[in-house]
């Protein structure tokens, strides 16, 4: 990904149909990797498909891969760091924004590294609406086997020293501005 530190970079995600499906304005790069790339963002706008508006509500460290089929949004709360995977396309970088397209399945994990997997009905009936084939299909059921056993094994982005210190990372750097 052809992105500098400090940029400030928009997010988009998009259906399988090229319909997008949802922006973040404005992520701060924090790391660029050869496989990934580290944004932090905290309130910033969402806009929805259906043009709806919110903001995010707290501190987020978020994870786009350019080799693996999801990403990871890491959220700073009171009660410790949130997980949320989207189960995604590899991200990339086309000097716009980072982009992927959504394939619905997302996983919710909480402090103590329980998880919830989400959006499964939504899933079936968009792979049925935008005909998913099935070497996709297989794709993403194995990137969910390996997000699964990364969550479990509290693998890299699910390590909370990780994310607290890309969180004072962002705060140094915008000591810096």
């Amino acid at each position: 990904m052809n992105l500098e530190l400090g940029q400030n970079v928009i997010i988009q995600s998009y259906k399988h149909d090229g319909s997008l499906h949802r922006s973040w304005l404005y992520s701060t790069v924090l790391d660029i990797f050869d496989d990934y790339v580290v944004v932090y963002n905290n309130k910033t706008w969402v806009i929805e498909a259906d043009g709806r508006r919110w903001f995010t509500r707290e501190p987020a460290i978020c994870f786009f891969y350019t080799n693996r089929w999801y990403n990871v949004i890491s959220m700073i709360r009171k009660t410790g760091i949130h997980y949320y995977c989207n189960i995604a396309s590899p991200s990339l970088y086309d000097g716009e924004a980072i982009k992927n397209i959504d394939y619905d399945l997302d996983v919710k994990i909480f402090p103590e590294y329980k998880y919830v997997i989400l959006d499964e009905d939504e899933y079936i009936q968009h792979g049925k609406k935008m005909e998913y084939s099935d070497e996709l299909k297989i794709v993403i059921q194995n990137q969910m086997s390996h997000l699964i056993n990364q969550i479990e094994a509290h693998n890299q982005p699910f390590n909370e020293e990780l994310i607290y210190a890309y969180h004072q990372k962002y705060l140094d750097l915008q000591k810096q501005v």
